[in-house]
């Protein structure tokens, strides 16, 4: 229950901001008024004045700004032929500053607006880019339940360089989930050499292992092209799965990322740690010797792949979520299903607040007479037990 109040208690946070920041240019002019009605002609207010219209500027519409500049104008000029000052020096200056602010402030709204409109511009762009490289693949592919999700760290956001991608191919099911260093239009490019190598190299490769040198070709090959790309600058981890038909072997490469899960349909859980730890693809350092390790899928269990938006989450008190631990002993009907409960669930953990993009993939083996559907066994531990 703490997790889900700290959750409700940030999103409030967020609205009682934006309500503070809407209030404050009247309640400055309020203010104004109260001290210029209380001081005596020579003390002035008009700083106050001032400061509501270079605060609605960034944060309201044009149309508001210009109201809250005129309110703070007019008020002034009630005020000063109230006190019968309309023609000193002091008050004509006055009012010629809060009508130069003012103007400052429309001119700082429409910059700020143009910012905004063409940083909206380029998120559509990049947005667009990723989703035409990274579609979502079908529910069953070559036999298998599959089911993926992409989760942005931020709303309404969907550039990163997370990246995921199955193939049916004659070898069997392959697939690679990653994680390319790095953020925005730079990562899309990255996104779709992976996934364009990896397409191809799934159908015309004999051996997983062939598949990860092609990827790493690839980057290396990018990397020349844009003139010597920093090996440390454009690294991706990745893991890459083959599941050949009509077997229950699942052979494995990691390349530096997250260690996956196979999860068995009695709750049982193994986490698929390599035997030989290697390097991130595209380091640069030379070719490394890929080596695939064996595990079994058998009917009924599910193989879960992500990156580290999911195992580098972390609760209010910095704790990482560690989702072995939080599967381990839970039962569900297939990968959609699983995808679900583990999102709900890492969002807990977080209260919302995650910091990092997340790629999830999820492949079944469907059991001899398994239902398509069936109700969604939740994750429903959310305090440590």
């Amino acid at each position: 229950m703490g997790k889900r109040d700290g959750r409700r208690g940030g999103v409030g946070g967020v609205s009682r901001s934006r309500r503070l920041v809407r209030a404050l240019p009247a309640v400055m002019i309020c203010v104004g008024v109260a001290f210029d009605v209380g001081t005596p002609t020579e003390v002035t207010a008009v700083p106050l004045f001032a400061a509501a219209s270079l605060v609605a500027a960034p944060f309201f519409s044009l149309a508001d700004t210009v109201r809250v500049a005129v309110a703070a104008i007019l008020v002034v000029l009630a005020i000063r032929l109230s006190d019968g000052a309309i023609l000193r020096v002091v008050s004509i200056t006055d009012l010629l500053t809060l009508v130069t602010v003012g103007a400052l402030a429309v001119l700082i709204n429409r910059v700020v607006r143009r910012g905004t409109e063409q940083l909206a511009s380029a998120r559509v762009i990049a947005e667009t880019a990723m989703r035409a490289v990274l579609p979502k693949p079908e529910d069953r592919i070559g036999g298998l339940l599959v089911a993926a999700r992409y989760e942005a760290a931020q709303a309404d956001e969907f550039v990163g360089g997370d990246l995921f991608a199955v193939a049916d191919t004659p070898h069997g099911v392959r697939l690679v989930v990653g994680d390319v260093r790095g953020k925005g239009l730079d990562a899309v490019a990255a996104v779709a050499v992976v996934i364009g190598a990896f397409r191809e190299a799934a159908e015309q490769e004999r051996s997983l292992e062939g598949v990860a040198q092609r990827l790493e070709r690839a980057l290396a090959r990018e990397g020349s092209r844009r003139g010597g790309l920093d090996s440390m600058e454009g690294f991706v981890t990745a893991v890459l799965a083959e599941i050949p038909v009509g077997s229950d072997t699942l052979k494995v490469i990691n390349r530096g990322h997250p260690e996956p899960l196979v999860l068995h349909p009695d709750g049982v859980l193994d986490v698929l740690a390599p035997t030989a730890p290697a390097l991130p693809l595209g380091m640069g350092l030379g070719t490394w010797p890929a080596r695939s390790d064996e595990w079994t899928l058998p009917a009924g269990a599910m193989f879960l792949a992500f990156t580290d938006g999911l195992s580098e989450a972390r609760d209010m008190t910095g704790v990482f979520y560690d989702p072995a631990d939080r599967l381990r002993g839970r039962l569900f009907p297939g990968p959609e299903e699983l995808l679900s409960a583990l999102t709900d669930d890492v969002r807990l953990h977080t209260g919302g607040r995650s910091t990092d993009d997340l790629a999830l993939l999820a492949v079944a083996r469907p059991a001899r007479g398994q239902q398509e559907r069936r109700t969604t066994v939740k994750i429903v531990r959310r305090d440590r037990e």
